[in-house]
C-alpha cells in the first residue's frame, strides 16, 4: 500500500498546516529496532508529539511481552525526556496466537499508558481482524479501507495533544 494511503497521511491531510508529520515507520520493524532509531529521530526532528503504533511484528514473532514492554518503556521515557508528548496506540495480534500469549501481549499497552500517564488509543484491530474486507491478502495487515478507520480512531486523541 502506498504511504500516502496510510493513516498517518490521512491524518496529515486533515491537519493541513496545523502540524507536520514525520512518518518514521519501517515495514517489519520491531520495538527493538524502533528503540535503536529513536535517538537520532528525536535529535533531528524535535517532535511535539510522538505517536507509538508499534509492536505487532514483535507479537507476530512471539517476542516476550516483558521485552516488548521494556522496549516501549525506553522509547516513552526518551520521548518524554526530549519534551514530546506521547500517544500510544494499542496493538493486537490474531487470535490464533492463543489466549495466554495474546492477552499478555495486549496488556502491555494499557499498562504502559497507565504507568507513564500518557495518551492512549485502544486497539481497534478486533474490528479489523473480524472483517476480512479490511485486511490485505496476508490476512494480517490492514488494507487501504481500514486506514480510514484507524485515522478516525486516532485523530481525536491526537488533536487534544496538539491543542
Amino acid at each position: 500500500m502506498p504511504i500516502e494511503k496510510g493513516w498517518v497521511s490521512l491524518i496529515q491531510r486533515r491537519m493541513q498546516t496545523r502540524a507536520r508529520f514525520i512518518n518514521a515507520a519501517i515495514s517489519g520493524e520491531t520495538t527493538a529496532g524502533a528503540a535503536h532509531s529513536l535517538t537520532g529521530l528525536l535529535e533531528q526532528h524535535h517532535p511535539q508529539v510522538v505517536i507509538l503504533e508499534i509492536g505487532a511484528n514483535d507479537g507476530l514473532r512471539g517476542h516476550p511481552p516483558k521485552v516488548i514492554y521494556d522496549n516501549l518503556a525506553g522509547i516513552i521515557e526518551r520521548s518524554l525526556k526530549a519534551g514530546a508528548a506521547v500517544l500510544l496506540t494499542g496493538i493486537d495480534i490474531p487470535s490464533n496466537y492463543g489466549p495466554t500469549y495474546r492477552n499478555a501481549f495486549r496488556s502491555v499497552y494499557p499498562k504502559l499508558a497507565a504507568n507513564y500517564d500518557i495518551a492512549f488509543v485502544p486497539s481497534i484491530f478486533d474490528k479489523i481482524f473480524s472483517r476480512r474486507e479490511l485486511l490485505q491478502s496476508d490476512d494480517l495487515h490492514p488494507n487501504e479501507a481500514a486506514q480510514h478507520l484507524i485515522a478516525d480512531h486516532i485523530f481525536p486523541v491526537l488533536t487534544t495533544l496538539l491543542d
